[in-house]
């Protein structure tokens, strides 16, 4: 489901979730088509907050291992629905800090990898103000 609703900080969260580019890759909502074996999950809006897709994230998060076309410095856009049940963060579990999985999104190029595609987006989260980054973790947990 959606978070929360009427709540003034998880909205302004939601808006700047948005405004600072999270929302580039963590898609809130995806639509499934209208031919998917299972009737009941036919032409339904998902919130999943991910695009599926392959993003290569820097030297920061990269873990060398290599599955499929995926090199060590790429990985799927983890949705994020359910994170506020989350006890920890990352694709490898590496963190219990919101603040930190965020700032780990960014990463230089190093080594045979290229920079995060999310450096732009953790700099624009870096200079919200404290309050604007309280109301951005509060919205994530109350996916």
């Amino acid at each position: 489901p959606p978070p929360a609703q009427n709540n003034p900080s998880i909205d302004k969260g939601r808006k700047l979730f948005s405004d600072v580019g999270c929302a580039m890759c963590h898609t809130p909502t995806l639509h499934t088509g209208k031919k998917i074996a299972v009737e009941a999950l036919q032409d339904k809006d998902v919130n999943l907050y991910s695009d599926l897709a392959l993003h290569n994230m820097g030297e920061v998060l990269a873990d060398d291992v290599s599955q499929g076309n995926a090199a060590g410095d790429e990985f799927r856009t983890a949705p994020l629905w359910g994170l506020g049940k989350r006890i920890f963060f990352l694709h490898d579990g590496r963190t219990k800090d919101l603040l930190e999985a965020i700032q780990a999104h960014a990463g230089s190029g190093g080594r045979h990898y290229v920079p995060s595609e999310a450096n732009q987006v953790v700099a624009q989260f870096n200079r919200l103000s404290e309050m604007d980054k309280q109301h951005v973790l509060n919205f994530l947990r109350a996916l």
